[in-house]
This record gives C-alpha cells, sequence and structure tokens, in this order.
C-alpha cells in the first residue's frame, strides 16, 4: 500500500500525471509522422515509457485524468509550422520545470528519482535522433532575414518621412525589396557554388524566401492604412520589425540551446538604429532638395 502524499505534493503530481498523459498522446503524434522508422520507434518507446509514468503517479493519485487538449492542439500546429525540432526542444525546456518540481518530492515520493533520470534519458536520445534538414540552412536563414530587416527598416524608415504617403512608399518597398530579394538569392548561390557546397541553389532559396517573407511583412501596414497614416504605418512596421527579431531569434534559440537575449539585442539594436539613421537621411533629403510630394 502506497503512503498517501500530502496534499501539497498531491496537487504537484496531479499535475506530472497529466503532463505525461499529454506528453505520450505527442510523442506518439509526432512519431506518426516520422519517415524515418529508426526515429518513429524511438518516439514510440518514449511515448510508451511517458505513459508508465502516467501509470506511476495514478499509482498515489487514485485518479484517472484527461490529457491537455489545449496544450496538445497547440503543440500540434508548432509541428505543422516549425517541424520536429522545434517542437520537441520546447516539449523538453517544459519537461525541465517538470524535472525541478519532481526533486522537490523526492522525499514524500520515491519512484520521482527514477521517474527523472529516465525524462534525463529521453532528452539525449531525441537530441541525438533528431536532424532536420531547414535546421542546415538557418545561417541561410539568418542572411536572408538580417539584411532584409537592416536595408528595408532603413529604406522603408526614409522614404516613410521623405514621400508622406504611404501607397508611394508601399510601391517603393515591395520594388526594392522584390529586387534585392533576388540579388540575395543569386548572391547566395555564387557564394555557396564557389565554397563548393553541392546544395547551393538550396541555401540560396532559403535566404531568398527569408527577405521575401521579411519583405512582406514590413510593406503591409503601408498597404493596409489610408495615405495620410504614414506615421501610424511607421509605428507599425517597427513593431512589426521587433516581433520578427524576437520571434525568429527565439526559434534559433530553442533549435539551438543558445540564449536569446543576447542575439535579440544585437539584432534588434542594429536594425532599428539603422531605421533612426534613415530617418534623419530622409528627412534631411527632402529638406535640402525641396522636394513636396
Amino acid at each position: 500500500m502506497k503512503r498517501q502524499p500530502s496534499p501539497s505534493v498531491l496537487k504537484r503530481i496531479l499535475q506530472f500525471q497529466r503532463d505525461e498523459l499529454t506528453s505520450s498522446i505527442l510523442y506518439e503524434y509526432i512519431a506518426e509522422r516520422q519517415k524515418d522508422e529508426g526515429n518513429r520507434t524511438a518516439l514510440l518507446e518514449i511515448a510508451k515509457a511517458e505513459r508508465s509514468h502516467y501509470t506511476t503517479w495514478k499509482g498515489y493519485t487514485g485518479q484517472e485524468l484527461r490529457p491537455n487538449m489545449f496544450k496538445i492542439l497547440f503543440y500540434k500546429i508548432m509541428h505543422m509550422l516549425l517541424g520536429d525540432t522545434f517542437t520537441i526542444k520546447l516539449f523538453e525546456i517544459g519537461e525541465t520545470f517538470g524535472a525541478q518540481e519532481l526533486r522537490e518530492v523526492e522525499e514524500e515520493i520515491p519512484e520521482a528519482r527514477t521517474i527523472m533520470k529516465e525524462e534525463e534519458e529521453h532528452e539525449d536520445r531525441l537530441m541525438e535522433m533528431v536532424d532536420e534538414e531547414r535546421l542546415h540552412y538557418i545561417g541561410s536563414m539568418v542572411l536572408g532575414l538580417n539584411d532584409a530587416l537592416v536595408e528595408l527598416t532603413g529604406t522603408i524608415a526614409g522614404l516613410t518621412f521623405a514621400l508622406m504617403n504611404t501607397r508611394l512608399v508601399a510601391l517603393s518597398g515591395i520594388i526594392t525589396g522584390v529586387s534585392a530579394t533576388l540579388s540575395m538569392a543569386a548572391s547566395n548561390y555564387l557564394a555557396e557554388r564557389a565554397d563548393g557546397n553541392a546544395k547551393a541553389l538550396k541555401s540560396s532559396f532559403y535566404t531568398g524566401m527569408a527577405y521575401l517573407v521579411t519583405v512582406a511583412l514590413m510593406v503591409l501596414p503601408y498597404l493596409l492604412l489610408p495615405n495620410s497614416l504614414y506615421l501610424a504605418a511607421f509605428g507599425i512596421l517597427l513593431a512589426v520589425v521587433v516581433l520578427i527579431i524576437a520571434a525568429f531569434n527565439y526559434y534559433v534559440s530553442v533549435v539551438q540551446s543558445i540564449p536569446f537575449w543576447p542575439r535579440f539585442a544585437e539584432m534588434g539594436t542594429i536594425s532599428l538604429s539603422v531605421a533612426a539613421i534613415s530617418f534623419v537621411i530622409g528627412l534631411l533629403a527632402k529638406h535640402l532638395l525641396g522636394i513636396e510630394i
């Protein structure tokens, strides 16, 4: 007969129990979508172990729980959009907090140490298993994204205060952005070919797509707002730039297990500084040249 845990510990292990069931369902979901048989087998084994942990906790709580359906839906969407590596590592970030809590209940729950050890083994195995093609091109994506942010933020900022018309700024931004996308992709292809990269075309594709998507998001406020609201469009542009930088750097920090804030601060400082300098240049150019539109 297992000793009844204290109320505070019982509350914790009910959460553990639900998390284990939820995780097992998520690992089964990812396993079903694996092309590699070894990856599928590993994920199914881990899902089975999570079910076993659920049963262990159930022995203490005496309750049958339902999985967290919101969490399952969220991670399914993340998996569809961002792939295996990001989704699995995001799981593991959550399980890191679980490991800290497991240590706190270890005195009352002897099995906690065994579960904690198995969770760590799962993480090591998952990290060895995951090898996603898109991760080989993060450098190419960084090149396209960063170049688009620096160049287009500055260009659009300067045009905003020189032209003071959202449609004209949008037109100029689209022409500049599309031309720069083709130029950047072509330059990346030639550089990769010169380095002997057999996948130069795919590398240039990732660079170009990162650039083009960034351009589209940055120009969108100027297409949606009327001509007179160029200041509002510029404010939204700056918010979009910060969000793009934050989202991309968070993705990279998760899949590469590196700190988020230093990379975010560096890219954000560069992009916004260029925007500020270009803003001043736009005002000076309009004043000195005497152009009124």
